[in-house]
């Protein structure tokens, strides 16, 4: 693959990483893919946090809390909100929070006995969550639109159909719902095929943001190169995850306006390319519109912690209807 950068519509946070876990109050070897909200006057976070690490896996993974009055320095709750405790499922990890109608959403992947399986919980204090739909195996990356359209839910999502497209070739679909729990009329959103720089697989990373352009939405994008060593703690580790951009239209959510066609943000900062448990990762998240016209994206970094780059809303839809 060619030499990638990150675009210069986009700025890293220089208190980068903004969440580890040195900051947990509880067991933590990697803290990152965050879920941000706005809440009660400032913000709030729902994040994966994997610990007890013994060189080949870990003990767990549980769902922090954690809160801020700016968005930039986090308080993390004294003990984790959600954990898999059941025979089926293994796990939960990979929230994404939306607020709709007031309502607070999670989406989230759950590893089980039978299957990879995304799942969607309603919760009202960010403690307690009601699980309210699991997809069938294998589909994960989940998110919400903020808003219903044309009377119906909308999800992005990025099922995994190894055996009908050969390898992993992993693309961005859309899904309806009246109710949360029963989902379908979907659609192909974006192939793998029309992100140049991305080679592996493609899928949503941040709930989308309505603009007067139509939904952004940041996505993670993969390129695979098998000549790549040990980068991280595993034994090997080939991929490299970039951000990158994509414009919905606002009625029918399944149509893509434009997208980058060069990557957002590539992993670059020592945190990204250089520290943590898979090297070379840089993951959207999560999504907020600020009040100077600015975009949040929230994302995990390295697979270890979370950090945070900023872009004004106009370069993005810019970037998109350009492609570069």
């Amino acid at each position: 693959m060619e030499t990638l950068r990150t675009h210069p519509c986009i700025a890293r946070y220089p208190g980068n990483p903004i969440l580890s876990r040195e900051d947990l109050p509880y067991p933590s070897d990697l803290t990152f893919n965050a879920g941000v909200i706005p809440w009660q006057g400032g913000y709030a976070m729902v994040f994966r946090n994997d610990y007890g690490y013994d060189g080949r896996g870990f003990k767990g993974t549980n769902i922090g809390l954690a809160f801020s009055p700016d968005g930039l320095h986090w308080h993390v709750e004294p003990e984790p909100v959600l954990e898999a405790r059941d025979e089926e499922v293994l796990r939960f990890y990979d929230p994404r929070l939306t607020v709709i109608d007031d309502d607070i959403y999670m989406c989230f992947a759950a590893d089980t006995k039978h299957g990879l399986r995304g799942g969607i919980a309603r919760t009202y204090d960010l403690r307690h969550f009601e699980v309210l739909s699991l997809s069938v195996p294998d589909n994960r990356n989940m998110v919400l639109f903020p808003e219903k359209i044309g009377g119906m839910y909308m999800r992005l999502e990025r099922p995994m159909p190894v055996y009908s497209r050969g390898r992993d070739r992993f693309d961005i679909w859309q899904s309806e719902s009246p109710d949360l729990i029963h989902w379908g009329n979907s659609h192909l959103v974006a192939a793998v095929e029309d992100f140049p720089f991305a080679n592996d697989k493609i899928g949503p990373g941040a709930p989308p943001v309505r603009t007067r352009a139509g939904w952004l939405a940041a996505c993670h994008a993969v390129d695979r190169d098998d000549s790549r060593g040990k980068n991280g703690w595993e034994e090997k580790w080939t991929k490299r995850y970039c951000a990158t951009i994509v414009l919905l239209d606002l009625d029918e959510p399944w149509k893509m306006i434009g997208h980058g066609r060069v990557p957002l943000l590539v992993p670059e900062a020592p945190y990204e390319a250089e520290q943590g448990f898979r090297t070379q990762v840089a993951f959207p998240t999560a999504m907020l519109r600020m009040s100077d016209g600015a975009i949040r994206i929230y994302y995990g970094a390295a697979d270890t912690v979370v950090a945070l780059a900023t872009a004004r809303e106009e370069d993005l839809i810019e970037l998109c209807l350009k492609g570069e």
